[in-house]
């Protein structure tokens, strides 16, 4: 039987030693392990490959296609308190939206976006 057990999420970077050091210290993620040019990040099961590719357009120059990720989550007002206390770019502020999700959006330092969203309890 098919199941997805998690997602791996693959970036490219210029700078990849300052885009590891967002991720682990502004968005609490951990460290798998590191390989020639590559870093491999964790939260929960929501995992990361960083590819340090130092000629490649940065994402933020790509606008709206740098969103890369959404990840539904639970706890999300906790999160979003925890990354507003560590400076993390929120670029959409934590809100309840008609579709039924609370959500809000983090961006790194090049530009790569991840949206976070929580399902609305029926009567919120």
């Amino acid at each position: 039987m098919f199941a997805v057990k998690a997602t791996q999420h693959v970036l490219a970077v210029n700078d990849i030693e300052k885009t590891e050091s967002y991720f682990l210290d502004k968005l609490g993620f951990s460290l798998r392990f590191r390989v020639d040019g590559w870093s491999f990040l964790s939260l929960g099961g929501f995992h990361i490959m960083l590819g340090h590719c130092p000629d490649e357009l940065p994402a933020r120059d790509t606008r709206e296609h740098s969103y890369f990720a959404y990840v539904n989550c639970e706890g999300i007002d906790e999160l979003y308190l925890d990354y507003q206390q560590r400076g993390a770019e929120i670029f959409q502020a934590i809100a309840d939206k008609p579709w039924g999700l609370r959500e809000f959006g983090v961006a790194t330092p090049e530009g790569h976006r991840i949206m976070f969203g929580q399902e609305l309890s029926l009567g919120d």
